[in-house]
C-alpha cells in the first residue's frame, strides 16, 4: 500500500465509530463490515483529506481503485468510487475492465448502482463506439449485476436514452424473477418516463411487466398526476 492510501487509512481508522458500523453492517445483511462512519463525515473527510494530500494521482488511479476494493470496510469501496467520480472526466475506454471487475465483486446495489449510472454512462457517452461491444457482452452474462448495469446505464441519459436498446433490454429480462432486475426495469423506465411519458405508457401498456416493475415504472407520472 502506497502512502497515499496509509494517510487515507489512518483518517479513516481515526474516526471509526464501533457503535454505527453494526447498524450499518445490518442494513446491508451483513455482507460487508464497516467503520461505522456515515456518508455525511465520510464526504467531510473525504473533503479535507483532498485539501491536505490532493486528488488521486491520474497514473496511479486504477491501481488505487483495486487496492481500496480490497480493504475490509466497505466505505473503502465508497471512497474508490469517490475517486473514479472525481476523475470521470478522464476516464477512457482502458478502464473498462475495472469498471467490469468492480460491478462483479463485493456486488451489492450500494456500489453498483452508482458505477452504471456514473462510471459507465458517463464513459459510454463520452465514447458511444464502445458502448455496444460492452453492453453486447454484459447483456448476455448470468451475473445479475452486470445486467442490472445495462438496464441502468442511460439512468442520467435523459432525451439522449436509446429508447430501442432500453426497451429491448428489458424485454430480455422479463422472465428474471430476481428482484434486483426487476427493480431496475421499472427504475429505468420510470427515469426514461420523465422524459418521454407517452413512449413509456405505450410500452409499459404493450409490455407484460411483473407488478413491481410496473409499479416502479408509472410512479412518477402517477405522483405527477399525469395517470390515475
Amino acid at each position: 500500500m502506497n502512502n497515499f492510501l496509509l494517510a487515507l487509512q489512518t483518517v479513516f481508522e481515526a474516526n471509526a465509530n464501533p457503535d454505527k458500523a453494526a447498524p450499518m453492517k445490518k442494513y446491508m445483511r451483513g455482507q460487508f463490515d464497516f467503520l461505522g462512519i456515515k456518508t455525511p463525515l465520510r464526504r467531510k473527510l473525504i473533503k479535507a483529506f483532498y485539501t491536505e494530500h490532493g486528488l488521486p494521482p491520474l497514473d496511479e488511479l486504477q491501481a488505487l481503485v483495486r487496492q481500496l476494493w480490497q480493504m475490509p470496510y466497505r466505505e473503502y469501496q465508497y471512497i474508490a468510487l469517490e475517486f473514479l467520480t472525481r476523475r470521470r472526466r478522464h476516464l477512457t475506454p482502458d478502464y473498462v475492465p475495472l469498471l467490469e471487475r468492480l460491478i462483479t465483486t463485493k456486488s451489492w446495489w450500494d456500489t453498483v448502482d452508482g458505477l452504471a449510472a456514473h462510471q459507465v454512462g458517463g464513459l459510454f457517452a463520452r465514447f458511444p463506439e464502445i458502448r455496444d461491444t460492452h453492453i453486447g457482452r454484459w447483456r448476455q452474462q448470468e451475473n445479475l449485476w452486470l445486467r442490472r448495469t445495462t438496464l441502468l446505464f442511460q439512468l442520467r441519459y435523459k432525451e439522449k436514452t436509446d429508447e430501442d436498446l432500453l426497451f429491448a433490454l428489458i424485454e430480455e429480462n422479463l422472465a428474471d424473477k430476481e428482484f434486483f432486475i426487476q427493480k431496475a426495469i421499472g427504475w429505468s423506465l420510470r427515469e426514461y418516463s420523465k422524459s418521454n411519458r407517452t413512449a413509456v405508457q405505450q410500452f409499459v401498456a404493450a409490455t407484460e411487466l411483473s407488478p413491481l416493475a410496473q409499479r416502479e415504472a408509472l410512479k412518477w407520472m402517477k405522483n405527477k398526476g399525469f395517470i390515475s
